[in-house]
């Protein structure tokens, strides 16, 4: 399997536990903040969203911080309906996938800039790689405590890890 390859399925990966983790909450639930220092998923998304066009757009050719971003404003609550919160979700990763098509594996070791700092393709992949998980893992836990004991796990369920070992295994 190529690097190439790995990433997009990674990124996919993440991507699902996201859409997965969203589709568990109520409209209202998406812009619940612990306190006024922590961001909704909404807001989180917002900043994933910036962050994917920013970075993505021109990837080869231009700064991954554009003159355009306004990263500040993604911090700031809107009250985005669902639709708008996933509409910008949807965007975002497509232009992640857009940018990731068009690269081969040659292109690797080119050079890329994020705010004038000089990265490989691979090293610029592996930057947003962990960034969009961090995130992402913010979407899950806030999704988490509001669907509260209506949470489906996304992964293997709290005293269920014998149960799921014996049916992925086979075990007894």
């Amino acid at each position: 399997m190529s690097y190439l390859t790995s990433v997009k399925k990674e990124f996919l990966r993440y991507k699902g536990l996201g859409d997965k983790a969203m589709a568990q909450v109520p409209d209202e639930a998406l812009h619940w903040q612990y306190n006024e220092e922590s961001n909704s998923i909404a807001t989180t998304v917002k900043h994933i969203w910036g962050n994917m066009l920013s970075r993505w757009t021109n990837f080869l050719t231009e700064d991954g911080e554009k003159e355009w971003r306004q990263r500040d404003q993604e911090f700031e609550e809107d009250k985005a309906t669902r639709a708008e919160v996933l509409a910008r979700w949807e965007e975002g990763w497509a232009c992640l996938f857009t940018a990731l098509e068009a690269l081969k594996e040659e292109d690797l070791n080119r050079t890329v800039y994020i705010r004038a700092e000089a990265h490989t393709v691979m090293e610029a992949i592996n930057r947003q790689l962990a960034h969009y998980p961090y995130h992402v893992g913010q979407i899950v836990y806030l999704a988490r405590m509001q669907a509260g004991d209506k949470w489906t796990s996304l992964s293997i369920a709290r005293n269920k890890s014998d149960e799921f070992n014996r049916e992925k295994f086979g075990r007894k």
